[in-house]
Parts: C-alpha cells; sequence; structure tokens
C-alpha cells in the first residue's frame, strides 16, 4: 500500500512525538507516550480526504510537539 504525502507527514509527526518522549525523564516517559497516543488516537477515524482538517492539525501537532519537546518541560498532565 502506498502512502499519500500527507499519511507520510502524519507518520513523520507521530514518530518525532515518540523520539522527542525518548528524551523525557524516566519517570514521566509514559504519561508523554500515552499523551501522544492518545492525541492521535482522537482523529483515526478521519476522513482521508478532509484536507483542510488534516492540515490543521498537523499545524497544530507540530507546536505541541515544539512546545512539549522544550527542554523546561519534564512532566505531562492529561
Amino acid at each position: 500500500m502506498r502512502l499519500s504525502g500527507l499519511q507520510k507527514e502524519v507518520l513523520s509527526l507521530y514518530r518525532s512525538c515518540l523520539r522527542e518522549c525518548r528524551k523525557k525523564p524516566d519517570a514521566s516517559r509514559p504519561r508523554f507516550q500515552a499523551f501522544a497516543r492518545a492525541e492521535f488516537q482522537k482523529n483515526i477515524k478521519m476522513d482521508k480526504k478532509d484536507f483542510g482538517a488534516i492540515e490543521f492539525l498537523l499545524r497544530k501537532g507540530r507546536r505541541q510537539l515544539e512546545v512539549y519537546a522544550s527542554a523546561g518541560v519534564k512532566d505531562i498532565n492529561q
């Protein structure tokens, strides 16, 4: 199965999120991973052809990743 460009972007963002989780302290790492999974799981049933919504969520996800990736963020509350 070939993936569209947008699908590749979503997978890339997900992998980036999981990579950033590995940089967090051991005690809070599972919470970061659970949060990342939950955020992507919320929209798993989204219509693949709803490009506007997908692009919006990608932008939002990148901004969130930038915030959570900062060194000052040690833990996350869900």
